[in-house]
């Protein structure tokens, strides 16, 4: 489906991990103990781990209940992952991390929370309620390599939306947001309505616009026109919630391995899920950039609350240092403005009026800091020299995760971003027909009305129409041709036109694709 990779080295890891140090280094020398003097934690975000910095790229999907979340991953994974559960009611009740790791298992929100080796320490604040609600699902996968997927509860919509989660719900997904690289949020081409939640999560989103990609699922399943009036009114619906300028990129398919319903618009959805294949492909890539580019939010943001913790020390009296507090909390506009024209930071650096008040009341006096010109003055090389030439590694270092990414998906041959040059289609339960031999002569005769050539042969063309007359997504029948294709010649012979047709029905009956060509059909009967 996708064209992966070029040839990497092992000297291009070693830059791609030179670079995350040199986040670590700047950060630890720089802007911690900056932080730890202001107590900047108290008022923002926690303070940066090692795992923040090594932590994959994630990509989090969001939507309301049955419009595919659950799916569209199984069919990006090409299997399922452990506890996974799909059905027309909200199955998925969980915020599920689904990462990469060599046994099978999950890991409960409590213990994962702990773990220094991931980055997910802060979501205590959340409760335990939240906790319970929380997990990583962890499997050997190409697709996972290099890369988290956050499968998250069903938006609820009508009478459920009166349901009380237990935990603030759209305060987890605004820290998600603001954490992830790519937010995939999908509708339902049969149910276009935002509900009230799902117009909360939306707005917590907000800050995160160029992360937002938008699916329009289950799209086989009206006509073409019915598919243009979708598309319209779902257009129309998130320009009133998202508000912003520029519409997001939006996706249309049927992101499963089920035969499309509406055949008439394959071409458009085959596509469609190219573009989108390739936008999460670059993922990996685009992660060092994000990184990056919040660390240098970050110290801006960690210099002006430095000014603002030292302007309140100045202000404090040697007695009623608390009646001061109030005063300087009721004023806190007009103190922004004064420290904005005295340092030349710009207005949008400094944090939210009232939410800086509220923290500041519950703040404790005693922990206020004078200035420290030095570490501020220290800051500001650091941003003017450090980083630049952190960003000058940038374009190698996003080529080489870019690579890097890809190599491993491609060798390990699985997943729906499986190199596309070998099959005709690119541009993975236990059953009777697993243990049964496969009838040759069943198949001859369809076989010889292709042409086979001389050496007995037929090519991807020739098999190409055969194969799509069953409606299967290119995603399932470059999988098959894969299974069946035995000597990986690109051609296919009787017995592997056999295996290829026998694949197809198993598909179209229902059944999960074998990881591998079973024994028994590798000596067919003649009958």
């Amino acid at each position: 489906m996708l064209k992966w990779m070029k040839k990497s080295n092992n000297n291009d890891a070693d830059a791609y991990t030179s670079t995350l140090d040199g986040m670590k280094k700047v950060y630890k020398k720089y802007v911690r103990p900056l932080e730890e003097l202001y107590r900047y934690h108290e008022f923002y975000s926690p303070l940066l781990t090692d795992s923040d910095f090594d932590a994959p790229p994630t990509v989090m999907l969001l939507g309301q209940y049955s419009t595919g979340k659950t799916t569209f991953i199984k069919y990006l994974l090409e299997t399922d992952y452990p506890g996974l559960r799909i059905g027309p009611e909200p199955t998925t009740d969980k915020f599920v991390a689904i990462m990469h790791g060599e046994q099978d298992q999950i890991i409960p929100g409590n213990a994962l929370v702990v773990d220094q080796k991931h980055p997910y320490k802060v979501l205590t604040r959340f409760g335990n309620n939240f906790l319970q609600r929380f997990e990583a699902a962890v499997l050997k996968n190409p697709v996972l390599h290099g890369l988290t997927l956050l499968d998250t509860p069903g938006v609820l919509s009508g009478a459920k939306q009166r349901v009380n989660r237990g935990y603030d719900f759209t305060g987890v997904v605004k820290w998600f947001a603001d954490r992830v690289d790519m937010i995939i949020m999908l509708f339902d081409a049969h149910k276009l309505d935002i509900s009230d939640e799902f117009q909360q999560v939306i707005t917590a989103c907000k800050g995160n616009d160029t992360k937002i990609r938008i699916i329009l699922n289950k799209a086989d399943r009206v006509t073409n026109q019915q598919l243009m009036r979708v598309y319209g009114a779902l257009m129309w619906s998130l320009g009133k919630v998202l508000n912003t300028p520029e519409v997001a990129r939006v996706y249309i398919g049927s992101f499963w391995d089920q035969p499309y319903q509406n055949d008439d618009n394959r071409r458009l959805f085959e596509a469609e899920e190219e573009d989108l294949f390739k936008d999460v492909q670059t993922v990996p890539r685009g992660s060092i950039v994000r990184k990056l580019n919040d660390l240098v939010k970050r110290c801006r943001i960690a210099k002006t609350h430095a000014y603002i913790m030292a302007h309140i020390k100045n202000e404090m009296p040697m007695f009623g240092k608390e009646a001061k507090m109030k005063q300087i909390i009721a004023n806190l506009p007009k103190i922004f403005q004064q420290l904005e024209k005295e340092t030349g930071i710009p207005p949008g650096d400094f944090p939210n009026v009232e939410e800086f008040q509220d923290t500041l009341k519950n703040f404790d006096i005693t922990k206020l800091q004078k200035l420290n010109q030095g570490m501020i003055d220290a800051l500001d090389k650091m941003i003017s020299t450090e980083l630049p030439r952190l960003m000058s590694q940038v374009p190698q270092d996003q080529e080489v995760a870019h690579e890097d990414y890809l190599m491993n998906v491609r060798k390990r041959d699985g997943g729906a971003f499986f190199d596309k040059d070998i099959t005709p289609f690119g541009e993975g339960e236990k059953i009777d027909i697993l243990s049964s031999p496969l009838a040759l002569k069943q198949f001859e005769r369809e076989f010889e009305s292709l042409g086979p050539g001389g050496d007995g042969k037929i090519n991807g063309t020739q098999a190409k129409g055969p194969m799509q007359q069953s409606k299967l997504p290119n995603a399932t029948l470059r999988r098959i041709w894969t299974l069946a294709d035995l000597d990986k010649d690109g051609k296919l012979d009787l017995l592997e036109f056999a295996i290829c047709k026998q694949l197809i029905k198993m598909k179209l009956d229902g059944h999960d694709l074998p990881v591998e060509v079973p024994e028994v059909w590798m000596s067919p009967t003649a009958e």
